[in-house]
Order: C-alpha cells, then structure tokens, then sequence
C-alpha cells in the first residue's frame, strides 16, 4: 500500500456506492464518468486492495471495498459535522466564552455586564478570570481579554470599547485636617498613594483650561499593587490619588470621595476588546456588541 493516500477520492468512491453505478456517480460529483473510474482505479492502487468488482450491467463492493466504505463514510460524516459546527459557532454563540478582565474593571462593570449578557444567551457557558498581569491570550485559551489604558503592540486584534477619565480624589476625612489644594504646586505636599504597576507612579501630568501642561512629582506615602487596593486606601484616608472615573464615580455621588482640582484634566485611558485570530466566533462577536450597548447606557 501506497504511504500517501489522496483523501479526496475517499469522497469520490463513497459518492461512486451511494449513486450505485458510475453514471450516477458522474452526474452527482459534475465528473465525467471517466474520471469517476480514474479516481477509483487510482484509489485501489494507492491502497494496494480491490474494492469495486465492475461488469458491463453492475458493480459489487469487495469485503475489502465493504469494510473500506463503512470506515470513509463515518470519517466523511464527522468531517462534515466538524465543519458545519464551525459555521454554526460563527453564526450562533455557542460552548463557552472564557474571557480575562483587570479586577478592578472586571468587578465594577464587565462582570455586571457579563451577568446581563448571560441572560440573554442562556445556551452559552461564561468563564471569567480577573487579573492584573498581561494575559497571553493563546498560551491560556481565552476567547478575549478587556484592556485598559494604552495598548502594546501585538499580533492580537483589538476593538475600542470606548474610554475612562482618570481622577485626582481624596477622601473628607483625609482632607478634614489639611484642606482642598487649591493648586498644582501644593499636591507634592500631600500624601501619595501611588500605583505600583504604572511605568512612572509618581509624576502625573496635568492639561489647564487653557491647553498648557504641567508635570508635577508627587511624594509617596504608600503604594498598591492594584487599582482596588490604591482605592481601597484612598476611601480609608491614606491619602491623595489618580483613579477611574468606574470606580469612583458612585463615591464621588455619595460623598466618600471628593474631586480635587477638577479643572484640570489627565490623559484619558481607553477601553478595548482584545482577541486572537481575524475571524472572533459569535460568542466573542455578540459579548463586544453587548458590552459597547452596555457601556453606552451608562453614560
């Protein structure tokens, strides 16, 4: 037996036994009935076996060719099963979405989000993961990730979802013994609460009404590993720090937070939907609509 197979005459000789002759094989494939027998012929020679007995009024399986044809008839069907459950998954969201999010954005709105979504496709399975690090999206099997901030360059794809303000807060109580500042130049003066994993934690540059900027150096009283710690100490009096507007607007409303030197305005950060591959299925497709829908109605 040949050790290379054309698989593609597999197909030809189960079509060759549903049809029953040649003729109908021909007509089936859009073949002549020529290359029919050509594509057989070569068939039991790669495979070193008879499979079809041939008269000029009929044809006849071999137990070879029997058995042989049992074996490629279900290959085919799984083969056509396999692809046909590749278009639905395209169509239709289906098996589960494993998605990766930063915990504090993850907590605050994706996972509320992810809730609603899961109402309205009851069918699909959810697998959230939250995390502070930079997952590899193919390495750990995620469908997608939701990103904050400023993209690196990579081969993944990515959709902006929409963007976040940063705020400069503190909390009353901090605040009660030392006052507001009323300007750029006395926030050095305040205790810092900084966030460990920005490349420069400690300077921070501020745009004016008037389009001028300024980079100011802050002192640090204490620094977090995450957005959710650093939020954490500022709502407890730790002391002053740029967070999300997601994850202190609702402080800022109810008082537990206060906005300082809200004329100036820090660089707006970016939300994005991160996935492998040119082609998300529709599960990934139908959360991103979703989640823009989402982040719209909240504004």
């Amino acid at each position: 037996m040949s050790s290379e197979v054309n698989l593609n005459r597999l197909a030809v000789f189960v079509a060759l036994v549903r049809a029953g002759s040649f003729t109908a094989a021909a007509e089936t494939l859009g073949m002549t009935k020529a290359m029919v027998s050509q594509h057989l012929a070569k068939l039991e020679q790669e495979l070193g076996v008879t499979l079809v007995l041939r008269s000029t009024r009929r044809m006849t399986l071999t137990e070879a060719g029997s058995t042989f044809h049992a074996a490629c008839a279900r290959i085919l069907a799984e083969a056509e099963a396999a692809i046909e459950q590749v278009g639905s998954d395209q169509e239709k969201p289906s098996g589960t979405l494993r998605l990766t999010a930063t915990s504090d954005y993850g907590t605050s709105v994706v996972a509320p989000a992810l809730a609603d979504f899961m109402r309205s496709h009851p069918q699909l399975q959810t697998d959230l993961v939250l995390s502070d690090h930079v997952s590899d999206l193919i390495a750990e099997r995620f469908d997608l990730a939701i990103r904050m901030g400023w993209l690196r360059d990579s081969n993944l794809r990515s959709t902006r979802l929409g963007s976040f303000r940063q705020l400069l807060v503190a909390s009353p109580g901090y605040l009660a013994g030392r006052g507001e500042p009323r300007s750029l130049a006395e926030l050095p003066s305040l205790a810092w609460v900084s966030l460990a994993l920005l490349s420069s934690p400690l300077r921070w540059t501020f745009t004016a009404p008037d389009g001028s900027r300024r980079t100011v150096r802050m002192k640090q009283a204490a620094q977090a590993n995450n957005v959710v710690a650093a939020h954490a100490l500022v709502r407890h009096g730790a002391g002053v720090s740029v967070l999300p507007d997601y994850l202190v607007t609702d402080d800022i409303r109810e008082g537990r937070l206060v906005p300082l030197l809200a004329q100036y305005r820090l660089p707006e950060g970016g939300i994005h939907a991160v996935y492998p591959g040119r082609q998300p299925p529709a599960k990934v497709r139908a959360f991103i609509g979703h989640l823009r829908a989402w982040l719209a109605a909240q504004t």
